[in-house]
């Protein structure tokens, strides 16, 4: 093998360690969880360090922390500019500008704020207590392994319309207030309400349900003004918070783990697609985690949905035999399309976990992807072709024949 090969192939299995996500490789699940456990070291030993009746006692101690996360984050930033250009949106760009494209995204500026206050103190004379603030940015490289907190970014992003309407409605809301405390408490309280920017201070404090109490009405006018801006706030408070909590739900109820770019094109059904047609799967993909001996189908009742299976295994209860399918594979797709009822029952012999596409989306994703089409069929064909001589009743037959 030549060195290139070698080269590529190394850069291959060192991306599938870095980003194929939990359950995918066990050297990649240890990596991860390794780096979570460092992440979460270096946090505490910051935040104490911060005591300095801590600092001086242990100070040698947050010293070796601090060297050994610098030496492990900064060889996995290096680790994942290198590794860019298997990202499979990323691949035509190749190796040098995949890594820019990394290094400017959000996950890249993360990882490389994580480790840029200690290299900064070797050039520029910083404040120690502002390196200590800026190393607490680590905390955010948890995104890339919680699964609550990407949900918590998705549900907001996805809310961003509806959040700046908020927030626009707030802003409204704090000038008329201000506005009208300004004339009715101006000649009363001339340092407090004097200027309509004096009066937005009580304003946006009151709207935020705080009232720290250093600026308060004395005429009755002052006082309409304040109880009404007070309904007014609690109306401010629970829009914001109503449209993420629904969000967040939707989003964590959408999804019991990450749907990642590694999940996805690394199933066979989807492996030769582009990267704009795997975003498109992965927005109707609905992952589920089932425990070992679950049932995920039973047979005879009305199919909704097929299943990809991520990793795990499950066995199809057919009349004559029992067929094992192992990761990769896919399963339900034959009902789903005819909305019959399940052929067979389908049982998880160990923790896996599917990806399940509700029938709706998955006609629709074969009317636009008829390549894709035709491979489920024929894959469903060849799979189980050997059933349809020998089990001529069964549901599948029939459905296969039709």
């Amino acid at each position: 093998m030549s060195l290139f090969h070698r080269h590529a192939r190394l850069r291959q299995r060192l991306y599938g360690i870095l980003d194929q996500g939990p359950g995918v490789d066990r050297l990649g699940a240890a990596a991860d969880w390794a780096l979570i456990g460092l992440i979460i070291v270096t946090l505490t030993a910051t935040v104490l360090e911060s005591v300095p009746r801590l600092a001086a006692a242990y100070g040698a101690a947050f010293n070796a922390v601090e060297y050994a996360a610098l030496m492990v984050f900064s060889l996995e930033y290096v680790a994942r500019l290198w590794t860019a250009v298997e990202h499979p949106p990323w691949r035509r760009f190749g190796a040098i500008r995949s890594a820019l494209r990394f290094a400017a995204s959000p996950a890249g500026l993360i990882d490389l704020a994580a480790v840029l206050p200690f290299w900064l103190s070797f050039v520029i004379a910083a404040d120690f207590k502002a390196l200590l603030v800026l190393r607490l940015i680590r905390f955010f490289k948890l995104t890339r392994y919680s699964p609550a907190m990407r949900s918590l970014l998705e549900a907001l992003y996805a809310e961003r319309r509806a959040l700046v309407g908020c927030f626009v409605i707030l802003l409204g809301a704090t000038l008329v207030a201000a506005a009208l405390m300004h004339l009715a408490e101006s000649a009363a309280q001339p340092d407090k309400f004097g200027t309509i920017p004096d009066a937005m201070w009580w304003a946006i404090v009151t709207l935020g349900t705080i009232g720290y109490g250093d600026a308060v009405p004395v005429t009755v006018a002052g006082r309409l003004v304040a109880g009404l801006t007070i309904f007014v706030g609690l109306l401010m408070v629970a829009l914001p918070v109503g449209i993420v909590a629904t969000a967040f739900a939707n989003e964590v109820h959408r999804r019991d783990f990450v749907v990642t770019w590694g999940l996805v094109a690394r199933i066979p059904l989807f492996s030769e697609l582009s990267a704009l047609q795997i975003a498109d799967v992965m927005k109707i993909l609905r992952a589920q985690k089932v425990d070992k001996g679950t049932i995920v189908a039973r047979r005879g009742e009305p199919a909704h949905s097929m299943y990809l299976i991520v990793d795990g295994e499950v066995e199809i209860k057919l009349h004559h035999r029992h067929v094992r399918l192992g990761a990769g594979d896919f399963f339900g797709e034959v009902a789903a399309l005819r909305q019959s009822r399940r052929s067979a029952t389908v049982v998880a012999l160990r923790s896996t976990r599917l990806l399940a596409l509700d029938a709706s989306d998955l006609h629709g994703l074969m009317d636009r992807e008829p390549q894709l089409a035709a491979r489920i069929w024929e894959a469903a064909r060849a799979r189980l072709g050997s059933e349809l001589n020998a089990t001529a009743d069964d549901l599948i037959a029939s459905e296969l024949s039709a």
